[in-house]
């Protein structure tokens, strides 16, 4: 006797078993491996996915529905989500999460957000006597105005399109429709908020260009490449040409860019090439948008899709490539759980798929450049510009010694950066200024006292900001007013310390009156679409001076920009993480090549109190080349290894009770030690338990231990064995314990 049909769910939830349903007669041929099902979990429904279709015994609960036609997962896919749950340490049900947008995880609308419609009024008869129009609207002059302006626009018209911008009356319509000479359709619309954007392409490549695709074309698909281009050498347009090719030949491709380069800029130049083919995913969307998008892809309808990393998972068909634009970036990795990186993703994606890895950069990572050293990346260099033009130079100005304006104070403005700056603007040029912090100042500080305003849930100061007035924390956004006198010995003013980006346009707006001014971070680029329009002002020259954080400083081409100022290099580069000085020079690096991308070129000036580090040395000298040498001999013994010489891993403990955070680390830590004693050989090295560099957020103390091996299998095994014995990050203790493979940050 054979047993009932059943199918095994994964639920988007941290467990690491499926869960085994019955498959009713009605649903047995759309209960398929990558199939959305809708499916009961004790007193409520939830939404999961087919992962196994096979026979069972026992007495199971019935799948209730499949709200889709089609799988929404490829084979594929389902295999990448077994994959990042293996590698990172994560339940499966969460690395299938991340697959889909969230909005087809809701069970209350299985089905998703419903296909936007439009109303469109169809001429049902023709009248194409002048005699038989007389007849019929010989009462209703107006409803002829009407036929014949639906019949000049082919026999159709959205009724938006006639009631708007033809200023037609609703009842006139109505009536033709009560005539029925007319009815109104409802019309499935794409919600596609970028669909009038276009910017033709360059009609032809340069030399440099053709002869890398021409490379990149020759060179087997399954070896991954790095195009390492310097800024403003047209790596965009390279990897436009690497997808067209696979367009023509009926394949898609996937191009994935850092959140903040994802502008109307980007996209423009994408749709000039491959039109309504494109499809752009990202977090700026609303449910509707992102479900449209996705379902076109899903259907094929479109083949490229655009966006930011959760696009490495987007349903292309027939998947040839996957660019990953500013590789480098470490908005590519993911902060909650499943912690992945987008990068790595794609690489294991396109060999999944069989499709092409492109990575691209102008300051590739230390891991990459590593890869291309080691033979497994293959590397195509862009070293010049588009049309030759040189790489801007760079000044190295010395904030220990150089003059100062003196009406900056406590903003750090030489002279030589100022004069530069009234010279650009004198000449009708544009400006951009960097400094990586926002607000007004760093902190607030006692001067009788020393006392320093902390945020009572993180164990760093408030920082202070004025538009508006507040004392905020950048971590767990706790805000409180801005005390007149010292809570502690009541001393009535306090001084403000430190730089922020409102500080600095403040002054920049007083030292420089006439000049427009926009300032781009993360308080001006709240609401939706705020960075676009910000960047649409200074592309249509309105704006005479941008300042702001690292949002700036990538992926912008503005030909009208000839000076880059960074107030100061130095925000970033002395924190207590191995990558402090890589992302510094990236960041100074990736700024100055925003400048000298027009006719009149450009000039760059770099401010800071540590002129000789190495960082600072390399952006100056525009080569990625000379920080590796003196940076990557740091990185290996004799010094303590990190990345890319050896894999890391880091466990965090939290807890609200510090006490509990800290055995809970050295918990983990024991672990750690006996399972690399006993199981692995001493392969593991082990650091900490200590506390983390910021040791306390969001009311909850924090303490870190780091394991390293160079075999990534050791890796693998101890983060796999932490998920299957320790409860997938539930914690130690009362702790949370959370696992991070490949950390990019070590705060």
């Amino acid at each position: 006797m054979s047993g009932t049909p059943a199918a095994e769910v994964v639920l988007p939830l941290p467990v690491s078993r499926p869960y085994t349903y019955r498959i009713p007669d009605s649903l047995a041929g759309r209960v398929v491996p990558g199939a959305r099902v809708l499916v009961p979990v004790r007193r409520r429904q939830a939404i999961g996915v087919v992962v196994t279709v096979d026979e069972a015994d026992a007495d199971l609960k019935a799948i209730i529905a499949v709200p889709d036609a089609e799988p929404a997962l490829s084979p594929e896919l389902i295999r990448l989500a077994r994959w990042i749950a293996g590698y990172y340490g994560a339940p499966f049900g969460l690395a299938l999460r991340a697959l889909l947008p969230g909005t087809l995880w809701q069970a209350e609308r299985p089905e998703g957000p419903r296909d936007a419609a439009e109303r469109v009024l169809v001429l049902t008869h023709s009248l194409p006597s002048l005699l038989e129009r007389e007849r019929i609207f010989k009462r209703s002059p107006k409803r002829r105005l009407v036929y014949e302006a639906v019949e000049a626009l082919g026999g159709s018209a959205s009724m938006r399109h006639l009631t708007q911008q033809l200023n037609l009356s609703a009842a006139v319509i109505d009536g033709l429709v009560q005539q029925k000479i007319a009815r109104v359709d409802l019309v499935s619309q794409s919600r596609d908020p970028f669909a009038d954007l276009s910017t033709p392409p360059p009609p032809t490549l340069s030399p440099d260009q053709r002869r890398v695709v021409d490379e990149i074309a020759a060179t087997p698909t399954e070896i991954p490449v790095l195009i390492h281009g310097v800024t403003g050498s047209g790596k965009t347009l390279v990897y436009l040409e690497l997808v067209r090719l696979l367009v023509e030949q009926g394949r898609g491709a996937i191009l994935l860019v850092p959140e903040i380069a994802l502008t109307p800029q980007t996209v423009a130049r994408v749709r000039g090439v491959f039109g309504d083919q494109v499809a752009v995913l990202h977090s700026g969307l609303s449910d509707g948008e992102r479900a449209d998008a996705w379902r076109a892809l899903r259907r094929g309808e479109r083949r490229v899709a655009v966006g930011p990393r959760s696009a490495v998972f987007a349903p292309v068909q027939r998947l040839g490539a996957i660019v990953v634009d500013e590789e480098h970036e470490g908005s590519y990795k993911q902060g909650t759980a499943p912690r992945y990186h987008a990068r790595d993703v794609a690489r294991v994606r396109a060999q999944l798929e069989g499709a092409r890895l492109v990575l691209g950069s102008a300051t590739p990572s230390l891991e990459t450049l590593h890869e291309g050293d080691t033979g497994v990346v293959r590397v195509f260099g862009l070293p010049q510009r588009i049309g030759a033009r040189p790489l801007p130079p760079v000044s190295v100005v010395d904030l220990r010694q150089a003059p100062r304006v003196p009406e900056a104070r406590g903003v750090p403005w030489s002279e030589v950066l100022d004069a530069a700056v009234s010279e650009a603007l004198a000449q009708g040029d544009q400006v951009i200024l960097l400094l990586n912090r926002r607000g007004f100042a760093t902190y607030l500080q006692c001067p009788a006292c020393g006392d320093v305003r902390e945020c009572p849930h993180c164990a760093i100061t408030l920082t202070i900001h004025q538009t508006p007035p507040a004392l905020r924390c950048h971590y767990c956004g706790h805000e409180e007013p801005v005390a007149p006198s010292c809570r502690v010995c009541g001393h009535e003013t306090q001084r403000m310390r430190g730089i922020g980006t409102q500080q600095l346009e403040h002054f920049v707006a007083l030292r420089f009156p006439a000049a427009r001014i926009a300032r781009m971070d993360l308080d001006t680029t709240s609401t939706k679409w705020a960075h676009h329009h910000i960047l649409d002002r200074v592309a249509r020259r309105e704006v005479d001076i941008l300042l702001g954080t690292q949002m700036i400083a990538k992926g912008l081409d503005f030909p009208g920009v000839t000076v880059v100022g960074v107030v100061d290099a130095d925000t970033g580069l002395h924190l207590p993480d191995f990558r402090a000085g890589e992302r510094t020079f990236q960041l100074v690096a990736q700024v100055a090549g925003r400048a000298g991308r027009g006719p009149k070129g450009g000039r760059v000036f770099v401010q800071t109190r540590a002129p000789e580090h190495h960082a600072i040395r390399a952006a100056q000298a525009h080569s990625v080349r000379d920080f590796a040498a003196a940076e990557l001999p740091l990185r290996a013994p004799p010094h303590p290894a990190y990345p890319p010489y050896t894999g890391l891993v880091r466990f965090v403990a939290a807890a609200e009770d510090a006490a509990a955070a800290a055995a809970a680390a050295a918990d983990v830590a024991a672990w750690l030690r006996r399972v690399g004693t006993e199981q692995l050989g001493g392969a593991l090295t082990v650091l900490g338990p200590a506390p983390c560099p910021i040791p306390r957020l969001k009311g909850r103390w924090r303490w870190h231990v780091l394991v390293k091996a160079t075999e990534p299998r050791a890796i693998g095994q101890v983060v796999r064995a932490w998920g299957r014995g320790r409860g997938r990050g539930a914690g130690v203790g009362g702790a949370a314990v959370v696992v991070d493979r490949d950390p990019v940050v070590l705060l």
